[in-house]
């Protein structure tokens, strides 16, 4: 990036967050019209315009609010380089940004752990934990370098490698007719109460599941929303619900009365992905990507809980 490069977009970022002239010159400490003139250079270069201003107020438009996204980005990612520079001088810790679910397959954040880079002997996982939807947007957004995530939307700006597939799993009393079954068909929990997360949490997800239910004709009796498994525990327990769990959830609840069965329903089958930016071209996060494909080969397919189970049929 040239000087004026920086310089135009030092002008554009300051002139997005005030929104006017003024305070963004006095912020940069320059002359208010040398700010005039950085944004019009700006604007000329670019062939269009940023901002919509008059005499009395300056707004971004469509075209200034994507400039400025990818500008933030562009400094965020300038600033994490000269960071990891400096520490590799300082033969310090590399610091790769990683997110996970809270109920993410235990295994999966284990092998994350125990990945090793020969080139990067002083590697260090910083690894945080958000819902799906939240970490894909924390990736878009540059904040982390990677994350395991399930069900990623499709996107352009997202590359994306298969690490696991998995049923949903059925939770219940133990005293439920369904706890003889191997497996729950979908049908057989029409007319249920049912324990489902929160839309919020990952609406396509969450969508999925009512969508194929409606599909065949399977309509819960009622539907109790809940943000972590642990709050179904009480209406499983009593037998009053059924929950639909992923299978961290499903051994946290697997307990007390309460067992778990996988969903025998191909279409809702759960698959998770390690996404990145696929403008990341950083060689740490591409050398950690293939170490940890290494670590999952051969090819495993996801294996049913070892939990008890009294097996006597297919519901």
């Amino acid at each position: 990036m040239t000087q004026n490069e920086t310089k135009f977009m030092d002008s554009a970022l300051a002139l997005a967050e005030t929104l006017n002239y003024t305070k963004a010159a006095k912020r940069l400490r320059i002359s208010q019209p040398q700010l005039t003139k950085n944004i019009q250079e700006l604007e000329d270069t670019l062939g269009f315009r940023l901002f919509d201003r008059d005499r009395k107020t300056v707004e971004l438009n469509d075209a200034g609010r994507a400039y400025i996204e990818q500008a933030k980005l562009s400094i965020m990612y300038a600033e994490r380089a000269f960071q990891d520079a400096r520490a590799a001088m300082r033969d310090a810790d590399v610091v790769l940004h990683a997110g996970r679910s809270p109920y993410t397959d235990p295994f999966l954040v284990s092998t994350l752990h125990s990945v090793q880079l020969p080139l990067y002997s002083s590697l260090r996982i910083e690894l945080s934990s958000d819902f799906s939807c939240d970490l894909v947007h924390e990736v878009l957004a540059g904040t982390l370098d990677l994350a395991v995530v399930t069900q990623p939307p499709e996107s352009p700006l997202l590359t994306t490698v298969k690490v696991s597939e998995a049923p949903f799993y059925i939770a219940m009393s133990k005293k439920d007719a369904l706890a003889d079954c191997a497996s729950v068909a979908l049908e057989s929990l029409s007319n249920r109460y049912w324990i489902l997360f929160e839309r919020r949490l990952h609406p396509p997800l969450y969508d999925d599941v009512l969508h194929f239910a409606e599909q065949r004709g399977v309509v819960p009796k009622k539907i109790r929303h809940i943000t972590a498994p642990e709050e179904a525990f009480p209406y499983l327990a009593n037998g009053e619900c059924v929950a639909f769990v992923v299978k961290a959830g499903a051994l946290l609840l697997s307990r007390n009365g309460v067992t778990v069965r996988p969903l025998a329903t191909p279409e809702l089958t759960l698959r998770t992905y390690l996404a990145s930016r696929a403008d990341n071209d950083s060689k740490l996060l591409s050398e950690f990507v293939r170490a940890f494909m290494r670590k999952l080969s051969p090819p495993k397919k996801d294996a049913q809980l070892s939990l008890p189970l009294a097996a006597r049929h297919s519901a």
